[in-house]
């Protein structure tokens, strides 16, 4: 994969996120509204990969919209992106949106190096998710959920059902005792991302 990194290299907190090319054009008002908002110095290491559906889905799964099926390879995607924890006295927190967003909640169960996760318009509809959460411990301190207000507001059968899973993944996180919020946002899935994101890492480092 890909590595850019922002922020300050030397920082204890560091932001990990998966992305893929139209991520990439909007980084960086990402990273400006977090500078914004945040008196911590931070470092954001993003992880472009090649392909969004196979990288980052954990489990094979036919496709839900388009003709590219979803490839299961997001044990190999974690393992890369593993390699940043080097530093054990630094803080981590990973995240992201869409599909990277469930990513992270994903490696959240595999894993407890992270801190917190901002999931931010996760793709909570991926088959067989919500009852995989039901099984599995998420190992983090703290998880912010959110989802555009329009985002079930769609014919596909599977992606309608956005704004029931993200409810019921929140339910999910509570009975675990988990520091969690789950935020609505304005407008449909594709508005505003990159605020949207900012505002998920923004919410974690705070906790």
């Amino acid at each position: 994969m890909e590595t850019k990194e922002y922020g300050d290299k030397n920082a204890s907190v560091v932001l990990l996120q998966p992305i893929d090319e139209h991520d990439q054009n909007h980084i960086e008002n990402e990273v400006a509204v977090i500078r914004e908002n945040s008196d911590e110095n931070f470092r954001l290491v993003t992880f472009k990969v090649k392909s969004w559906n196979k990288d980052l889905s954990p489990w094979a799964a036919p496709a839900v919209f388009g003709k590219e099926d979803f490839g299961g390879c997001a044990a190999d995607t974690l393992n890369e992106i593993m390699s940043f924890f080097g530093d054990k006295t630094k803080r981590y927190y990973i995240g992201g949106y869409s599909l990277a967003g469930l990513f992270a909640l994903w490696a959240a169960t595999r894993v407890d190096l992270f801190q917190g996760v901002a999931a931010a318009s996760p793709s909570v509809w991926f088959p067989g998710f919500t009852d995989y959460l039901r099984n599995q411990k998420i190992r983090c301190r703290s998880i912010y959920l959110s989802l555009g207000d329009k985002e079930g507001k769609t014919r596909n059968p599977i992606m309608s059902t956005a704004g029931a899973r993200i409810s019921e993944v929140f339910d999910l996180l509570k009975e675990q005792n988990t520091d969690c919020v789950l935020e609505w946002n304005e407008g449909n899935h594709f508005k505003d991302a990159d605020l949207r994101t900012a505002k998920a890492f923004l919410w974690v480092m705070k906790r």
